[in-house]
């Protein structure tokens, strides 16, 4: 930005040292004429052969003398308050430096400015506070483009190398041909909308509409309940209404990502999936509980990083995903100003519990007060080999 010169902060400090420190002087002669010289008679008889000097004799002798202090008052002003400006704007200098290093492109300088809690200790602070954080959101982009990168390259190549194939060999089925360029382009338009989701849930551009996330949990269970047949896992549905604020879609792909997570990442047979939702005094509470092998603990962390698949958690090789579920879930709780926790279970497996603000249902003429027939009643559905217990609201109508 371009700026007209001008005097730096350490010179008009400077000036404002000395300005003061001969005002200050100048205050004090003034005092001194006032309520002494003025009093001197400027005309004295001498009855004595003892000379008596009068005003004008002593104004003669105080003038030089006094515009001598003065100057002196001011060099010393301005010798002194430039070296007072320096050691006051030192900690700037060395905030400004870092500053500039950081415009740079480094980011792994910090200040650490030593001394008292002061003003510019507390700027200082927060300054690298600031470098802190932004490095690591740095440092994470750069491993999301590197990841997203070679997970988008990885489908790519294996079309390129299976129409090489088919080129070079043109008596091969096609039929398989076509099924395996299907099933990369699935994964590659999976990866694509997730990494979207993911994108539109980090702005977080939706309007907030009144969400229940008990209706987005039935939703989901009734969507995988397939999948969870298939694993022979044991599907459990508690709980109540719990009311949020935020975008239905969003919400709902957090629920889908959840549940789909704790029946692929449990036992290989007869594990359990427990989801239950409930409204507490400010906030609506969803907790999700599965069955699986030991997490340790140092794992946790890096759950909710992209591409972060969690190897060592148990899983079965024909649901590979795309890496970015708890990463996604991780972003939409965020934008919707929630928290997100992760506890490993003791037993193995592992303890999710999401907390959104809680928000009062919407009222609208398609929706009739709840009342006592409204009240949660036990729902049991038994499928072979997998089961679902769950609960819903009566008159809710289908999930």
């Amino acid at each position: 930005m371009n700026r007209r010169p001008g005097l730096s902060a350490r010179a008009k400090l400077t000036i404002s040292y000395a300005g003061f420190l001969l005002l200050a002087g100048a205050l004090l002669l003034s005092v001194v004429w006032v309520f002494l010289l003025r009093y001197v008679p400027d005309r004295i008889s001498i009855m004595a052969p003892v000379y008596v000097p009068n005003r004008t004799d002593l104004l003669r002798l105080f003038l030089p003398a006094a515009a001598l202090a003065l100057g002196f008052l001011l060099v010393f002003g301005l010798m002194g308050g430039w070296v007072l400006a320096g050691r006051m704007l030192a900690p700037l200098t060395r905030i400004a430096d870092a500053a500039r290093l950081a415009a740079s492109g480094s980011l792994s300088h910090r200040i650490r400015l030593p001394g008292s809690e002061d003003e510019f200790r507390e700027l200082a602070d927060v300054f690298d506070t600031m470098l802190e954080q932004l490095e690591s959101h740095v440092g994470r982009q750069q491993r999301f483009a590197a990841n997203a990168s070679h997970e988008l390259r990885t489908p790519l190549a294996i079309s390129r190398a299976l129409l090489d194939v088919a080129r070079d060999d043109p008596r091969r089925d096609r039929t398989e041909l076509i099924e395996r360029l299907s099933s990369v382009n699935t994964r590659a338009i999976d990866l694509t909308e997730a990494l979207l989701l993911l994108s539109r849930s980090e702005r977080g551009s939706f309007n907030p509409e009144p969400v229940d996330l008990s209706l987005l949990v039935e939703e989901a269970a009734e969507t995988l309940l397939p999948l969870a047949e298939k694993r022979r896992i044991a599907f459990e549905v508690t709980g109540g209404k719990a009311w949020a604020a935020g975008s239905a879609a969003l919400l709902l792909r957090m629920v889908t990502n959840l549940v789909q997570n704790a029946i692929v990442h449990n036992l290989p047979s007869k594990g359990t999936v427990t989801v239950h939702t409930e409204a507490r005094r400010d906030a609506s509470v969803l907790r999700i509980e599965n069955t699986g092998q030991r997490l340790p603990p140092e794992l946790l962390p890096t759950l909710t990083e992209p591409f972060q698949r969690g190897t060592h958690r148990a899983r079965l090789d024909d649901h590979a995903g795309v890496g970015l579920g708890l990463a996604i879930v991780h972003s939409i709780v965020q934008a919707h100003d929630g928290t997100l926790d992760l506890t490993p279970r003791p037993a193995g497996g592992l303890l999710v519990t999401i907390r959104l603000p809680g928000t009062a249902r919407a009222s609208s003429p398609a929706q009739r007060p709840v009342g006592a027939a409204d009240q949660l009643r036990r729902l049991e559905i038994s499928r072979a080999p997998g089961s679902w217990r769950g609960t819903r609201c009566a008159g809710r109508g289908p999930a």
